[in-house]
């Protein structure tokens, strides 16, 4: 396997596993999906995901421009996409050691609500902290075009098809109640698995 496929599928990887640990965006989806009816949550989850391909490409063009000028401008994505990865470790873990199973989910207000899960996203800071991360882990220093170009049409469908999951699977109160019962397990499995990944991207060839 290539060095660039295997940094692709290692972004792609730790990309679609964060759909798991639920943030602000995705208890959105689901206090609109449980308040207002799946396809209110489906329609904000378009929203929040056509956001995150923005980003996407945003992140890549401006990134790659930088690592074409600065040959160690890789290294210090790579050291900024370990310590983003230890953060998230951190935060499931303190996550998993809170006992409770309240799942506090708020839904979107009005009725453009692709247009408002499009802001909510592209006004998030820390979608900008997550797409560097990403790109620091899935583009090398001689990356070809076509691997900027992967990563952007990947990642931005699985974030359409991800958010939209969360839309429907989290319309159902069963769903909830299965998460609220699982959520410390989740959540530690989460920890391990991005301390797992900061320490392969940490040891991984620039």
């Amino acid at each position: 396997m290539s060095d660039e496929l295997a940094s692709l599928l290692l972004a792609l990887g730790i990309f679609s596993v964060g759909f798991v640990s639920i943030g602000p965006n995705i208890l959105s989806i689901i206090g609109t999906s449980m308040e207002r009816g799946r396809r209110s949550g489906v329609k904000l989850a378009l929203g929040i995901g056509c956001g995150s391909g923005v980003w996407a490409v945003l992140t890549v063009s401006g990134l790659t421009a930088l690592i074409a000028a600065y040959a160690h401008a890789i290294t210090v994505l790579k050291v900024f996409g370990a310590l983003y990865l230890l953060w998230l470790a951190v935060r499931a873990f303190r996550s998993a050691a809170r006992s409770g199973t309240d799942v506090s989910a708020r839904p979107a207000k009005g009725h453009n609500l692709l247009l408002q899960g499009f802001a909510i996203q592209m006004t998030n800071p820390k979608a900008a902290l997550h797409w560097v991360a990403i790109v620091g882990i899935g583009l090398g220093a001689d990356a070809p075009a076509w691997a900027g170009a992967v990563l952007v049409a990947a990642c931005t469908v699985v974030s359409i098809l991800g958010h939209v999951l969360y839309a429907v699977t989290f319309s159902t109160q069963p769903v909830i109640g299965f998460y609220r019962r699982g959520r410390r397990w989740i959540d530690a499995g989460l920890g391990v698995f991005f301390s797992f990944a900061a320490y392969k991207l940490a040891t991984l060839r620039a």
